[in-house]
């Protein structure tokens, strides 16, 4: 074969794989709305960027026909680009190849993407769209799983991990985004889910549609496995260029720090908070009065909205903010709030982001659901997680911070290295009435007035304990503050802590209450 010859069969062999399950599949997966995994990579990488590899890779299956049976890429793109200038490792599932369906070879493309992404330093970005292990390879799809599962695992607070859900992932397949760092899924076309509506209809005899089992608002809202909601693929691809503004490329360097710039919220940060104390606010506007340019990109919003976790910027660096959402539950901590600040905690310490704590709840969630629910361990999480962090950890009391709500987010008994309350704060074992109405229940009851005798003791109460003041005696705080000097002060921390060391006690790896 002459040199031209061989030319022209490269480009034939590459058009053959790049054209995927060919032209009729590619047409099925447009009428589902979907972008091809090809289209999917190049909306997602800068222009010009994507290197494939491993394109002519083939499996080597030969039961049930496979021996016959050519599968482009093996239903899986690989390779490297950039997002933003920075380099990424990226794999896309290809739906109009088998389905998707992970093989061996398929599985070897994936996991030697995860390899040199862990060598490189380099985040990685999987492209979920398959309809889970390929039945003809047997044993051999499960081990694939398998080593993909382990990978993840030991990625895992190493290189930022991304998943992005657009078409089904099911059955074992969903162990992968699980074990990543953010998931992303899409409206009406993100599915996750471990057994079908057909196994359980057939188990369980219950009709549900795939939607409603494990659809895109479904993992938003109601399980929290996705951490951000998209209506579009464009509008999901947005968003992932979005967060890896905020985040570092690995463990070992810090994000990117931008230009500073003032916040341009529209309301004054002293007349956010209600002249009530039992009055709600929405704590995105503190956030937003607070951060650079009001910029504040907030992950797992749809689900346990009573605390609010998500990254902005503070003088041009980037910062993890968890607070408590007075408009929902009052703030309270409960099982699913505390997992989600845990989790969230969690990865800002692996990546070297430090975190911003705005304090106001009631403590946590009483009831017996809640009790019955593991609220003790699910609460204890959030304990751990602080207790646990090493970067720079600055708290701010806003309004109320009763009881255990009070030492879990993130007091100073937990290692805040910086904690600041505004005068509103009021910091106590319990809250004012019900404190009176326990220490005071003799003189109350005997009053000739009960009523106006519990309001003063109320008041006394307040007067006594519900302020900053008894905490910051104890150096408990470090400086009452204003509204108005809270950013100034957080800018300050910020910068004096720049060389912050806290070395933990040597051992393997601590036991966190999971």
């Amino acid at each position: 074969m002459s040199f031209l010859d061989r030319v022209r069969d490269f480009f034939q062999r590459k058009k053959t794989v790049e054209i995927g399950g060919g032209e009729q599949a590619i047409e099925k997966q447009k009428k589902m709305g979907k972008l091809t995994a090809r289209e999917r990579i190049q909306y997602l990488l800068d222009p010009g960027t994507f290197h494939e590899y491993d394109m002519f890779v083939e499996h080597k299956a030969e039961d049930f026909g496979m021996d016959k049976k050519f599968l482009p890429g093996d239903g899986v793109i690989t390779g490297t680009g950039n997002i933003l200038g920075h380099p990424v490792c990226i794999y896309a599932q290809d739906f109009t190849v088998a389905g998707g369906s992970l093989g061996l070879a398929h599985a070897k493309k994936i996991t030697k993407m995860m390899d040199h992404s862990m060598r490189m330093g380099m985040p990685l970005i999987g492209i979920n769209d398959s309809g889970g292990a390929r039945i003809q390879e047997g044993v051999n799809s499960l081990a694939g799983y398998g080593e993909i599962f382990f990978r993840n695992t030991r990625a895992s607070g190493v290189i930022p991990q991304i998943s992005v859900i657009l078409g089904p992932c099911a059955g074992g397949a969903v162990y992968s985004p699980a074990l990543t760092d953010f998931v992303f899924v899409v409206d009406k076309i993100s599915k996750m889910f471990i057994t079908g509506p057909e196994v359980i209809k057939t188990v369980l005899g219950e009709e549900i549609s795939m939607e409603e089992l494990g659809g895109a608002r479904v993992q938003a809202e109601i399980s929290g496995n996705a951490h951000f909601y998209a209506e579009s693929e464009q509008e999901c691809f947005e968003q992932i260029k979005r967060l890896v503004t905020f985040i570092p490329w690995n463990n070992r360097k810090k994000a990117d720090k931008f230009q500073p710039k003032p916040p341009i919220f529209d309301k004054p940060i002293a007349e956010i908070l209600p002249k009530e104390p039992n009055e709600p606010y929405d704590i995105r506007d503190v956030i937003k009065a607070l951060v650079d340019n009001s910029d504040f990109l907030e992950v797992q919003e749809h689900w346990a909205k009573n605390i609010v976790i998500g990254f902005a910027r503070i003088n041009g660096e980037t910062v993890g903010i968890v607070g408590n959402q007075p408009m929902v539950l009052a703030g309270v901590l409960d099982v699913d709030s505390s997992d989600k600040a845990a989790r969230f905690i969690r990865f800002c310490d692996a990546f070297n982001i430090p975190l911003l704590t705005l304090v106001d709840l009631p403590g946590y969630l009483p009831g017996v659901d809640q009790e019955h629910a593991g609220v003790i361990r699910h609460g204890a999480k959030v304990l751990y997680a602080y207790s646990e962090a090493t970067v720079l950890k600055m708290t701010v009391i806003l309004r109320k911070a009763y009881g255990g709500g009070y030492i879990a987010m993130c007091s100073r008994h937990l290692g805040a290295d910086f904690v600041f309350a505004w005068p509103s704060a009021e910091i106590a074992v319990m809250g004012p009435e019900g404190a009176a109405n326990i220490i005071f229940k003799n003189e109350i009851a005997n009053a000739p007035n009960p009523e106006e005798m519990r309001k003063q003791k109320v008041a006394e109460y307040i007067e006594k304990f519900a302020n900053p003041y008894k905490a910051a005696a104890n150096g408990y705080i470090d400086a009452v503050i204003t509204p108005e000097e809270t950013r100034d002060f957080l800018i300050h921390a910020l910068w004096v802590s720049q060389n912050k060391e806290d070395v933990p006690p040597k051992k393997k790896h601590g036991v966190p209450p999971f």
